[in-house]
């Protein structure tokens, strides 16, 4: 189920717009539903449907529809989207950006492998992507392409694409064997097609010619036609049949490229006499694959005498050249075809069409090793391979602060450094997480995974978006392990932004804002109040929950980039800016996401954040200190809106800090310079 529906656009004014001097548009047609744009009898181009062809679902989970134009050479002449349900356009990026996107297509050409943005192979040709949409235009360049080349494919504009490219064998020109005749008709070197009298007249049933020159029963079986067929620049084969000097006078002969068919024949004739009248031998063609190829004249050459004992008597003999303008590949399999001809009239006749196959043995070939093409990647792997070394940055970056959390006793002890650490963490959070590669985490998110639970869930949905999906894991492992308060504290992006610039207002001195706890801990309903809210309109509405969710100032910082309307730009500066005065506002009283997650804290293994027994009573330093008031007054810490900041573990270790340390300081060396006399006591 979609969270935004756009109004489907009529496909006709896009199309005439795109041809304007089209008098007329077919209906869709054929099993890919291609509709022909003519101008007359001039054909213009063909328009076709994404959604007819490859409906793939995008960030939204459903397809979007965009309508392609190509002329009859295979040239895009223009894309625009139809239809599409992506929330991301929606709510925050105009829509005509998306047809700027979509007008990157004219000029370019159904044969080109098009990837969205720079960096890719030497043979792709690259467009501009979206920023803010990256998956959606990735989804749409797919579909775009594919239903093109399936249209192309099936106009003939492009030939089918094979899975494998097989190059051409060679003869093995070095190889040679001494080999009598049974040897090579017996390995199928030499092959042979037998024809009967019987077998020919039965060919001819139900033509015209069915009664003509029609055996009698008792000669039914005898020969009509027996053809021995092989090739003759093959060593093995011309050097034993033809001589050595034959064969070598007719390799003189051979350019590179080409090759010789030899064709030994008794009984009805191969030759007949088309060749004389018109220099063609109309009785037998040579086929491989689609191509079948006749012979002149000029390609024969007739052979007087065979040097091979055992030869059987044949009445013709003779060599014809492969030109290499058939690019014929002696190690495929190929065909002999016999044409035999009844004249049923003065001019008139009818043929009869016999094959026989061939295949030359491996040994006398050189076969290069086959080029196996490159396998399509899925969407979702190709949006991985490109998002690759984000992929491979955030995991170090997670693996980073699972060393921070696993040494964090260590680290606490030095507290400059975990400071500096923390602050260079979330730099980095903020730039890279999340302005560069996008990875904001929104309550969105959990009403689309809802939505998939609800209908069909595909993992291919939430797998495109690398990023995306690997903070999701992030996420869930630390709230089942630690709580909410490592995501929010550490990897969110709206949360690092709000920290440093608060940092920032009080190294420069603004005065801090900071409630009375009483009022604090009823400020912290309001999230969660939001997140009932949202959940309690999703049930109604997706939609409508979607639009309500704009509360987040996520989409507007970090996806847009502050490029949107001035409410949204106002919210998020407003959030941004109280920031200088009251440490991450926003987090604390206001974020639905926040409150999402804290639910699962109930179910979290570790408590690592260590507390003495006089922690808030009488000792309140960390609660004072805690600068998201996370710490109640009795020195109990609510993980529920904690974010780990570790700033009370470093006052925990700290001795000149902490007063039950500083306290048990004191008594030790009191100790040290009052020590205790000992008596000895005598009866």
């Amino acid at each position: 189920m979609a969270l935004f529906v756009s109004e489907p656009k009529a496909p006709d004014p896009i199309i005439r717009s795109l041809f304007p001097n089209a008098t007329s548009l077919s209906d869709k047609s054929g099993e890919l539903k291609v509709r022909r744009i003519s101008q007359g009898e001039q054909l213009l181009g063909y328009v076709f449907e994404t959604n007819d062809i490859a409906p793939l679902p995008a960030y939204s989970g459903e397809p979007v529809n965009v309508l392609v134009a190509i002329d009859p050479q295979g040239q895009y002449l223009g894309a625009r989207v139809l239809e599409h349900h992506e929330p991301i356009i929606l709510a925050g990026i105009p829509e005509f950006k998306l047809d700027q996107f979509a007008s990157q297509y004219q000029g370019l050409s159904v044969s080109d492998n098009i990837k969205i943005g720079k960096g890719g192979r030497e043979d792709q040709k690259a467009i501009d992507g979206l920023s803010g949409a990256t998956v959606t235009v990735m989804v749409m360049n797919v579909a775009i392409t594919k239903a093109a080349s399936k249209v192309a494919q099936s106009l003939g504009i492009l030939a089918a694409a094979d899975s494998a490219v097989a190059p051409k064998a060679a003869v093995n020109l070095e190889f040679f064997e001494a080999a009598d005749w049974l040897t090579l008709t017996g390995n199928g070197a030499i092959r042979r097609l037998l024809l009967s009298e019987g077998t020919v007249d039965d060919a001819f049933i139900g033509t015209e010619a069915e009664s003509v020159e029609k055996p009698a029963a008792d000669e039914r079986d005898h020969v009509f036609a027996e053809l021995y067929y092989a090739l003759a620049d093959v060593p093995t084969i011309g050097r034993n049949l033809l001589g050595d000097s034959e064969y070598q006078y007719l390799m003189e002969q051979l350019q590179p490229g080409e090759h010789y068919l030899l064709v030994l024949g008794n009984g009805y004739s191969f030759k007949g006499s088309g060749y004389v009248r018109g220099g063609i031998f109309d009785r037998i063609q040579l086929h491989q694959g689609d191509t079948a190829t006749a012979f002149r004249d000029l390609d024969h050459s007739r052979i007087t005498d065979l040097y091979l004992p055992g030869t059987p008597h044949f009445s013709e003999m003779s060599v014809f050249r492969i030109g290499a303008n058939v690019d014929f590949d002696p190690g495929s399999h190929w065909e002999l075809e016999l044409l035999v001809r009844r004249q049923i009239g003065a001019i008139d006749s009818t043929f009869a069409s016999f094959k026989g196959g061939y295949e030359l043995p491996e040994s006398y070939l050189n076969r290069p090793v086959q080029a196996v093409a490159e396998p399509e990647l899925s969407l979702t792997d190709e949006i991985w391979q490109d998002k690759r070394l984000e992929v491979y940055a955030l995991v170090g970056l997670m693996l980073v602060l699972l060393g921070i959390l696993f040494f964090q006793d260590l680290l606490v002890k030095h507290p400059t450094f975990l400071h500096r650490l923390r602050r260079g963490f979330l730099l980095v959070t903020v730039i890279f997480v999340g302005w560069v590669w996008g990875g904001q985490l929104s309550v969105v998110n959990v009403f689309t995974f809802l939505g998939a639970l609800a209908s069909e869930f595909h993992w291919e949905l939430f797998l495109m978006d690398p990023v995306i999906f690997i903070l999701w894991c992030g996420a869930a492992v630390t709230v089942l392990l630690w709580g909410r308060a490592v995501y929010c504290g550490w990897l969110c992006p709206f949360g690092a932004l709000q920290e440093l610039v608060n940092s920032f207002g009080r190294y420069i001195k603004l005065p801090q804002l900071e409630l009375p706890y009483s009022v604090h801990e009823r400020l912290w309903a309001i999230k969660y109040l939001i997140l009932l809210g949202l959940f309690g309109l999703s049930l109604d509405s997706l939609a409508l929950a979607e639009q309500f969710a704009e509360v987040e100032p996520f989409k507007t910082t970090f996806l847009l980039k502050f490029d949107r309307e001035w409410p949204f730009v106002a919210w998020a500066v407003f959030l941004i800016l109280i920031s200088l005065f009251n440490r991450k506002t926003f987090c604390r009283y206001l974020c639905p996401l926040g409150a999402a997650l804290s639910v699962g804290n109930g179910v979290r293994l570790f408590s690592w954040l260590k507390r003495r027994p006089e922690c808030g009573d009488p000792c309140k330093t960390c609660a004072k200190e805690c600068e998201i008031q996370a710490i109640a007054p009795d020195g109990v810490i609510n993980m529920r809106e904690c974010h780990y900041c570790l700033d009370c573990q470093m006052t925990y270790f700290n001795a000149e800090k902490c007063p039950p340390l500083k306290k048990l300081a004191y008594k030790q060396a009191k100790y040290k310079e009052a020590p205790i006399e000992a008596r000895v006591v005598t009866d």
